[in-house]
């Protein structure tokens, strides 16, 4: 016996379900990989409160949460005014985009290679006193960031960081993204860290690491021109003058599922890279 449908159903109907998806689809295309992500989830938690608020009868605090939501509308213009933009910017052009980003989480292995690769680089950077700033992406999306400067999209090798960095090339100046595995962008904008009293030393690099590790979860990896100290920057906070072990086991232990101490976790040793000299081909010109 055929189930009887409460109301015709016409092939507008389903247009307009294919329509609304898309829209849905897009919109979720377009906050991912950035920090508008975190947002819509404290939407999520706020919104869950209010729902078990009017289930238990917590009047006060159903009445407080609904004050809140008369203020959401305004602030989602304001919080979201980067994905709105870019969202209307692409029907400006003309079209839509079907293709979301790929997942770029990365197993132990992977992360090992990942992190081996930029603290090799590291340590030949700092050795010639080579300016770098190198930004690992983790849980909160840096897509914005990424706008802001050039679409590398390569994987990540010693070599190509430091060719990336090296002076007077085009892309030497700003900061290095790095997604999964991969350069995601380079010569990228960060925002400075406005907190006083910072310590003296402190360069743009080095407030740029503070400004984006305050603002997410991301890990910049800093070396200073003026010295050729590594500095790893975390949660607002810095280390300095670290070598390339000392930063190899920090990064780790951000790699792993849980915490690891230096003389818990053995590090391997490997073989330092040798790069004799930039472009040799230039002395004998």
């Amino acid at each position: 016996m055929p189930w009887p449908v409460p109301f015709p159903l016409r092939v507008w109907d389903l247009v307009d379900i294919l329509v609304v998806t898309i829209i849905v689809y897009q919109v979720l295309m377009l906050i991912r990989g950035t920090r508008a992500v975190q947002l819509v989830s404290g939407l999520a938690v706020l919104f869950g409160v209010y729902v078990v608020s009017r289930w238990l009868g917590l009047y006060t605090l159903q009445w407080l949460l609904g004050y809140v939501g008369l203020v959401v509308p305004i602030a989602l213009l304001i919080l979201f005014q980067p994905e709105l933009r870019r969202m209307l910017e692409q029907l400006g052009r003309g079209g839509v985009s079907l293709v979301g980003l790929s997942p770029h989480g990365l197993d132990r292995e992977a992360a090992i290679r990942l992190i081996n690769d930029v603290t090799r680089a590291a340590r030949v950077l700092a050795s010639r006193k080579i300016g770098a700033l190198v930004v690992l992406e983790r849980q909160v999306g840096l897509q914005d960031v990424i706008d802001t400067g050039i679409r590398v999209d390569a994987v990540v090798t010693v070599q190509l960081l430091i060719n990336i960095f090296y002076p007077n090339t085009p892309l030497h100046d700003g900061a290095l993204i790095v997604r999964g595995n991969r350069v995601a962008a380079a010569g990228c904008l960060l925002p400075l860290s406005e907190r006083p009293g910072l310590a003296r030393g402190m360069g743009t690099r080095h407030r740029a690491a503070l400004g984006i590790t305050e603002d997410t979860d991301a890990v910049a990896v800093v070396v200073s021109e003026e010295t050729g100290t590594i500095s790893l920057a975390q949660e607002g906070r810095v280390r300095r003058g670290l070598s390339e072990e000392e930063l190899k086991v920090a990064l780790l232990a951000l790699a792993g599922p849980a915490p690891m101490r230096p003389g818990v976790f053995h590090v391997p040793r490997v073989p330092p890279l040798r790069v004799p000299a930039f472009w040799p081909w230039r002395k004998e010109a």
